[in-house]
């Protein structure tokens, strides 16, 4: 059952954006919840409805209606809406955050579990350090296939040389990272935390599927990052990623997990 507090939520979800992360925390969360979707414009960018609800006029966003309150609240950036909704909702799924403390070091400085401190990391990490390669990487692309055609090879030229000094050492060690951070779950565990899986894989599963769909798509990058592959089709296959996709389906008639 809903446990929303009295609360009505929504989400602005937009396609092809980081927006599903928050619908699968959603039914991770057994909320109730209205959806609104959105498409891109024809230059890939939101549309501009979406400036109505928050100034920046990105999705994610949720707003939170609660009893009594005049106005709702505004939520944006996806890790600080994790964050939130965890924090408030977050009963129905406690292990979303790992126990902070060890036993007899509650509020100690070093007492954390691992657990909790691989949680705090990635709940920033996503956004912070791999993210923003990821979506340099998309606009290169862009500009290795800016019409017009003519002019192609010399943009290619340009990308490819951003792609060789830049973008693949910064990509690939990005990656090399999540493969050592998977090989060392505490535990054994299958999830960037350890066995259970955490917010911070939500906020992660973003990134991870689009780059298993672009970068890791050649034998040699699959026989080096099988970890980060497993860990793919894990989080697409969980039962709550699945929920959001249908959820998406029913309205739109189709999903793209893809940036």
């Amino acid at each position: 059952m809903a446990n929303n507090q009295g609360c009505k939520i929504t989400l602005y979800w937009l396609e092809q954006s980081r927006s599903h992360r928050i619908l699968w925390l959603l039914e991770e969360l057994k909320l109730e919840y209205e959806l609104k979707t959105f498409k891109r414009r024809a230059d890939k960018l939101a549309p501009a409805e979406l400036k109505e609800v928050h100034p920046l006029g990105k999705s994610p966003i949720v707003t939170i209606q609660a009893p009594g309150a005049a106005k709702p609240l505004v939520l944006a950036e996806s890790g600080a809406i994790m964050e939130y909704l965890c924090d408030h909702f977050g009963n129905a799924r406690p292990t979303l955050v790992p126990q902070r403390y060890t036993t007899g070091s509650e509020g100690q400085v070093g007492g954390e579990t691992e657990e909790w401190m691989r949680y705090r990391y990635f709940m920033h990490y996503v956004e912070g350090s791999l993210m923003p390669f990821l979506v340099m990487s998309l606009v290169n692309d862009t500009i290795r296939n800016a019409p017009p055609f003519f002019i192609r090879p010399i943009t290619g030229m340009v990308a490819a040389q951003v792609d060789n000094h830049f973008l693949n050492r910064n990509i690939d060690g990005n990656l090399a990272f999540l493969e050592d951070q998977l090989r060392t779950s505490p535990e054994g565990g299958e999830y960037i935390c350890g066995k259970e899986l955490t917010a911070a894989d939500i906020l992660l599963s973003f990134p991870v599927i689009a780059v298993t769909g672009r970068a890791l798509k050649e034998q040699k990058n699959k026989d080096k990052y099988p970890l980060i592959i497993q860990y793919a089709k894990r989080l697409e296959n969980n039962e709550g990623y699945q929920r959001a996709v249908k959820k998406i389906e029913a309205i739109e008639g189709k999903f793209s997990a893809s940036m």
